[in-house]
């Protein structure tokens, strides 16, 4: 005698911040709220191949969740707690400027170029280094310099030191401002040879590290932030969707002048990349023909889902 039939169910997983129903995904792409099916802030599995999520997060992800027999909304820091967890032993470190801010560097010798050997991942030594060039004009963060520093901002300010990463000591002297609009454009510094890293220098401390690209040497591309489709705290509801309303415009950041080192202009599209003190990152498959390279943030640095479930 055949076994009979077996009827399992499950109930719908929503996401936080994110449509997965097929009809709301079809409205967003029909009005040209999101860039086609493969919009890397869909949960398609298009969408999240183009993000670069990982199929080893995702596994994850699902078997923390488990099957439940009613709807349920998961929080998507958990779902970036998963991918992150599977991209932090096996990208690549590098050092990418979303938003740059020139830096000169006044006593360092005209026209020299060092090169510096920076290792692919602090963790582990065995995933192999690269060589970086260091010259008298970089660019930073223009989010690391504050003119009028706030209480706890540790970075770049008149008369402040930092620690350039895999370089040396920074100070800041004398910032440069538009004569028109009166936004700084050029921050004059000083840098202190006998800091170098790796040297073993222990004769003063430094409060921050801030990452850094020759401003000769970097290569252009054009970085996309992606984050949580909808605005906070909105609701779907079953009809009548004002997604003009409801999507957030913030959900895709565009950063155009982005700077990174020139190692990077053979980057891989198998490889994730971690820009340091910025996320995850891998070059956008949509984009390869381009004339710069565009690349998609997978996920960002910070753990939220980890310290809420630790409370």
């Amino acid at each position: 005698v055949a076994e009979p039939p077996k009827q399992r169910e499950f109930g719908r997983l929503n996401v936080s911040g994110m449509v997965t129903s097929k009809r709301y995904i079809r409205e967003l792409v029909e009005g040209g709220f999101v860039d086609g099916w493969d919009d890397p802030r869909l949960p398609t599995l298009k969408g999240l191949r183009r993000r670069g999520v990982t199929p080893e997060g995702l596994r994850r992800f699902m078997q923390e969740v488990g099957m439940l027999r009613g709807s349920s909304t998961v929080d998507a820091a958990m779902l970036d707690h998963f991918i992150r967890q599977d991209l932090k032993d096996k990208s690549v470190a590098v050092m990418a400027v979303l938003n740059p801010l020139k830096v000169v560097i006044t006593n360092y010798p005209k026209d020299q170029v060092e090169i510096l050997h920076l290792n692919h991942s602090d963790a582990d030594p065995m995933l192999g280094g690269r060589d970086v060039p260091f010259s008298g004009e970089l660019y930073i963060e223009r989010e690391d310099f504050m003119e009028h520093p706030v209480p706890g901002f540790h970075r770049l300010f008149p008369g402040s030191e930092v620690r350039l990463k895999g370089a040396y000591y920074l100070k800041c002297h004398h910032a440069v401002k538009d004569p028109v609009t009166g936004e700084v454009i050029e921050l004059q510094c000083t840098y202190d040879p006998e800091t170098k890293s790796g040297t073993g220098f222990s004769g003063r401390k430094v409060k921050s590290t801030i990452h850094w690209v020759s401003a000769a040497h970097g290569i252009p591309a054009e970085i996309r932030l992606y984050g949580s489709l909808l605005k906070d705290a909105v609701s779907v509801a079953e009809s009548d969707n004002d997604w003009a309303e409801l999507v957030s415009p913030d959900s895709r950041i565009i950063f155009r002048q982005a700077i990174m080192e020139p190692w990077m202009k053979n980057a891989s599209q198998d490889v994730k990349y971690q820009f340091i003190r910025q996320g995850y990152f891998c070059l956008d498959p949509k984009e390869l023909s381009g004339p710069v390279q565009v690349f998609n943030r997978i996920v960002s640095l910070k753990d939220s889902w980890k310290r809420e479930a630790s409370r």
